[in-house]
């Protein structure tokens, strides 16, 4: 029986993010170098961004996104926007496991707003090149500009106290939905990896290290997630993607999905969930057992995207029958588990693995849902 989505996120989906192209790599170098103009770079943003919809779409992918091209990193491009928040390179850097460094951090130095029409322009790009995909726009969660740097990021003369601060985030982010849908987008999905760090025991000492108080992170988390989503249109599907690290390759945290499925999946107002199912730092399937039975997808991310090595067909219908045990199939569909680039530098595969990865996906799902 054909259980073919009408509406996203469909039965064979992605988490946003591709591999750079060579020629776009090789233009951000030269922009950052000062030997090429904006307006070139964006010349060749939007050549590369043209081609991967096609490719996107050419391949059977429902949903095309820009790849995030013209992005250095999934979540400080978007956020640097919100008034108040600015990037910097600190001295001590964050570290995913190698000890590979991550360049810059976030700090809030003035008070939080939406004021700049952050990436709506990448939105409406994207939708105009689109011919039988829908148009998915991916941004960070809220979370990013606490979990990041906590209290010691965060102008203490502006937000003596961390409640004022939450609220405004939370009020920011909503304006932030609200012109997304205005624009047109019926696809938005939010990208939340920090829900996922407070399953790892290491993650949560981290922030108690830190000053954070945490007994009640995943609350405030929650909170600012729904005021965010209180600002979308009639028809937007919103998204949330949930990972563990995403750099060159590498990972920050483990755990699986258990200390927080019941307010992830109960208390959240998230149409669909991309999660990241691809190793066993993230558990098993058994906390989909709280995910409530109608309208609710749960893309499983059991296919990697930090290796080029091709999953058979056979291993991932295996996985898609076990997670069924906890959810039916109707409520299920397939992704990698997190995008191919989460960074300009991307993961160390090939672009021809990544788009045999995202054509598996089709494949595989046509095979089980009979996706269309």
């Amino acid at each position: 029986m054909t259980t073919s989505r009408a509406t996203p996120p469909f039965r064979a989906d992605h988490v946003g993010s591709l591999l750079r192209p060579k020629v776009l790599q090789e233009a951000r170098a030269k922009w950052k170098a000062g030997t090429l103009p904006h307006d070139a770079l964006r010349e060749v943003e939007d050549t590369c961004i043209a081609a991967a919809i096609a490719r996107q779409e050419a391949i059977g992918l429902r949903a095309a996104t820009d790849g995030e091209y013209r992005r250095a990193y999934w979540h400080y491009d978007f956020v640097a926007g919100l008034d108040g928040v600015e990037i910097y390179e600190p001295e001590q850097k964050i570290q995913f496991q190698g000890n590979v460094p991550l360049g810059h951090k976030l700090r809030v130095n003035s008070r939080i707003g939406w004021t700049k029409p952050t990436m709506i322009d990448h939105y409406q790009f994207l939708a105009g090149h689109v011919r039988t995909a829908v148009a998915k726009q991916t941004i960070p969660s809220p979370s990013v500009v606490h979990f990041r740097g906590g209290r010691e990021a965060i102008d203490p003369a502006t937000y003596p106290t961390l409640d004022p601060f939450f609220a405004d985030l939370g009020v920011a982010y909503k304006k932030a939905v609200g012109a997304f849908g205005a624009a047109g987008c019926r696809y938005l999905q939010l990208d939340e990896v920090n829900i996922a760090y407070l399953c790892d025991p290491e993650q949560i000492a981290m922030l108690k290290a830190r000053g954070e108080h945490v007994e009640n992170l995943l609350e405030i988390y929650s909170g600012m997630l729904n005021q965010a989503i209180e600002g979308k249109p009639e028809g937007m599907v919103i998204s949330m993607h949930l990972c563990r690290g995403n750099f060159r390759s590498t990972w920050v945290a483990s755990g699986g999905y258990e200390p927080v499925a019941e307010v992830l999946f109960n208390q959240i107002n998230s149409d669909a969930y991309f999660m990241e199912y691809d190793t066993d730092r993230a558990g098993g399937f058994e906390p989909l057992r709280f995910v409530p039975r109608g309208p609710k997808i749960v893309v499983l991310g059991i296919m990697t995207s930090k290796t080029g090595e091709l999953e058979s067909k056979d291993e991932l219908k295996r996985r898609i029958d076990e997670a069924s045990k906890f959810l039916p199939l109707e409520q299920l569909a397939l992704s990698p588990q997190c995008g191919f680039a989460s960074t300009e530098e991307g993961n160390t595969l090939t672009e021809d693995q990544q788009w045999a990865k995202l054509s598996r996906c089709v494949e595989v799902a046509r095979e089980v849902w009979g996706e269309v």
